[in-house]
């Protein structure tokens, strides 16, 4: 009888083993987000990368996907294309401003505080998310600002 018991203990933690060995060593699944309405990456980078149920949103500046140029009418148009080129991708994703939880913003200029706040706030009009602005020496493109997201799915 004690060996049936002994058999039957062992059987089981093999087999929680085995079982937790091929969950533990599972890699999240992970869908990339590419769009051509955001510009296409400069570099060994996605636009998004989806992963349980969290889209994280590589940097964008403020270049028009279509005519590939920085958007330099004013810190104002190049701020509002930059969130243009997050909305493509959020979108891309099935999501939109709404899912956003946490922004980081990056600013050649702390001066223009204010202004990207004004942009800013056309976008995140209700429980905007959490969010840090820093300053920056310089910014791809020579950029004036750079904003990045992360999502999730409600």
């Amino acid at each position: 009888m004690k060996k049936c018991f002994y058999l039957s203990c062992a059987v089981v933690l093999l087999s929680a083993t085995a079982s937790f060995g091929q969950t533990a060593g599972t890699q999240p699944e992970k869908k990339i987000i590419k769009t051509d309405q955001a510009p296409l990456p400069v570099g060994p980078y996605s636009q998004g990368v989806l992963v349980d149920g969290f889209l994280f949103v590589a940097g964008q500046v403020g270049v028009n996907p279509q005519t590939r140029q920085l958007a330099s009418q004013s810190f104002e148009a190049e701020t509002d294309q930059v969130l243009k080129n997050l909305q493509a991708i959020l979108k891309g994703a099935g999501m939109d401003f709404r899912h956003v939880v946490k922004t980081t913003i990056y600013l050649k200029d702390m001066g223009q505080f204010a202004k990207v706040n004004e942009v800013y706030g056309k976008y995140f009009t209700v429980e905007p998310p959490a969010r840090e602005t820093v300053q920056v020496s310089n910014l791809p493109s020579n950029a004036n600002v750079e904003i990045s997201v992360i999502a999730a799915m409600h």
